[in-house]
């Protein structure tokens, strides 16, 4: 599955919001994929994408992407993993349709990517062309 995430190798991906609930088979996957590990908020680097980890109680998205996108390429997206229905911290989609526009982001597609986890892909919005 995370395959259909688009990453590559030599990709470099910041992480954000890994607890002990997250998914490490998932984890284990885009690490097999990019053959690199995965990037903290400390790091200075210009990423290819970014996994946000994110549930009910994690704070304000909206702030989560602007910090995201400070790192992001211009053509990277960002994954928002959530619980999945019935899963503690669970996160409403449209909550996250909601921050997107406001972060500067457009949400372009959702997939069911782990046993407890949902993604929904996100990128920024093209310029408008003159």
């Amino acid at each position: 599955m995370p395959a259909r995430m688009g990453f590559k190798e030599g990709d470099l991906i910041l992480e954000v919001g890994r607890t002990s609930d997250c998914d490490e088979n998932l984890r284990q996957q885009i690490s097999a994929i990019t053959k690199s590990q995965f990037l903290d908020s400390d790091s200075q680097e210009v990423v290819d994408g970014v996994i946000i980890w994110w549930r009910e109680d994690d704070g304000d998205l909206v702030d989560e992407l602007m910090d995201a996108l400070t790192y992001l390429s211009e053509t990277g997206p960002i994954w928002v993993l959530t619980p999945k229905v019935g899963r503690a911290g669970h996160v409403e989609p449209s909550d996250i349709q909601d921050a997107a526009p406001t972060a500067g982001l457009t949400q372009t597609s959702s997939l069911s990517i782990a046993p407890d986890w949902s993604a929904t892909r996100l990128v920024a919005r093209k310029a408008g062309k003159r």
